[in-house]
């Protein structure tokens, strides 16, 4: 293993009074303390010839005192919820490996934040390298184990982007007893408005810091041309789009150049076509002219990675059951306020614009999220 690190934030101006006990009170300044002092996320560079980097980016808790007596093990469950897991292989395909974070797993890591609260916890404390190889042993033999599951683990859904809503980076649920604590002491005048709105300026900037740092460590270690051919799109940095364009090179630039037509199409086809190269070898090649009979999928994915635009809208509209005209509009001007639909929601939405009339189509950002909404709706009743 190359190196290994534990990211934290940086401290800001307001730090010391949110930890003093005389200023907010005591349960607000341990929360505080708990909050400034949690590392936000362990970073394992090379750790064997297979990977280049994993990250586990860690949610903030408070209830570490239960969280570690095997009484309350749902409690680290659910918090475990929150935790990401990102492989980075040589190849630079990007993985998701949350689902194989074992209950011994979380342990460690709840003892890892748990020494946070005893102000123990810094990248030089000597117990933080047997915890380390503890992780990256346990990690590696279970990866090994599993090494023709890794295709499963496919990255789909998360973002690159920071401040994105679908984001790898989300900061929903990360510290929720410190927000909770801070709402109240506001409440009960512990705290005035100025400095409640202090640290909320603080968290944000910490956060976004982090966030920043965290982002350039996963981009360094993807593959740039990829990259940037994805960012030139409106799809940005989504990184099931990125793996769908990395795990077939030659067929890059085809790919790339539908998203950039199509956006609003990348969850469909990230869903839709991402199993079919965890396939085997033969169903990933080319199909040739004989009367080999192809899935619909590998029909849509061969159509696309032919590069022939019309042949794409066809094959398209012919799987989602729409009419090849409606498609080529759709084509020819891109619906900035359909944004990216869910895979499973994206074909009831098509159907209802192609019951419509082109001079009814949605004009407005307000009209696209009617439209969605109705078609949620219809999609949830059938």
């Amino acid at each position: 293993m190359e190196s290994v690190e534990a990211i934290f934030a940086s401290a800001q101006a307001v730090d010391a009074e949110l930890r003093d006990a005389g200023h907010g009170g005591p349960e607000l300044a341990h929360l505080g303390a708990i909050y400034c002092e949690s590392p936000r996320a362990l970073v394992f560079r090379g750790p064997s010839p297979d990977w280049r980097q994993w990250l586990v980016i860690l949610p903030l808790a408070s209830r570490l005192s239960l969280m570690r007596n095997p009484i309350f093990a749902s409690l680290a469950r659910r918090w475990g919820l929150g935790l990401r897991f990102i492989g980075i292989d040589r190849d630079r395909v990007v993985y998701d490996f949350r689902a194989l974070l074992g209950d011994r797993t979380l342990r460690l890591l709840v003892d890892l934040l748990a020494e946070c609260e005893r102000g123990t916890l810094r990248n030089e404390a000597p117990w933080l390298d047997v915890l380390f190889d503890a992780l990256a042993s346990q990690m590696l033999t279970t990866l090994e184990q599993r090494r023709s599951d890794w295709m499963r683990h496919l990255d789909r859904e998360h973002r690159l982007e920071p401040d994105a809503s679908s984001g790898l980076l989300s900061h929903q649920d990360r510290h929720p007893d410190f927000m909770a604590q801070l709402r109240q002491a506001l409440r009960a005048h512990a705290i005035d408005a100025h400095f409640y709105g202090r640290v909320l300026r603080s968290v944000d900037a910490r956060e976004a810091e982090v966030d920043q740092r965290l982002s350039r460590l996963l981009a360094e270690q993807l593959e740039p041309t990829v990259l940037e051919r994805l960012r030139a799109t409106p799809v940005g940095g989504h990184l099931g789009c990125y793996n769908w364009l990395r795990l077939a090179p030659r067929h890059a630039q085809a790919r790339a150049h539908l998203l950039e037509r199509m956006p609003w199409l990348a969850h469909y086809l990230v869903e839709t076509l991402m199993p079919l190269e965890a396939a085997a070898p033969a169903a990933s090649e080319p199909l040739g002219n004989g009367p080999v009979r192809a899935s619909p999928d590998l029909f849509i994915r061969r159509a696309i990675d032919g590069g022939q635009d019309r042949v794409v809208i066809e094959a398209l509209a012919q799987r989602l059951r729409v009419s090849p005209t409606m498609m080529r509009r759709l084509w020819r001007e891109p619906p900035r306020g359909l944004g990216i639909p869910t895979a499973w929601l994206l074909p009831a939405i098509l159907r209802c614009l192609d019951r419509s009339p082109e001079h009814a189509w949605p004009r407005h950002d307000a009209d696209w999220q009617a439209l969605i909404e109705h078609a949620g709706q219809t999609a949830l009743e059938s």
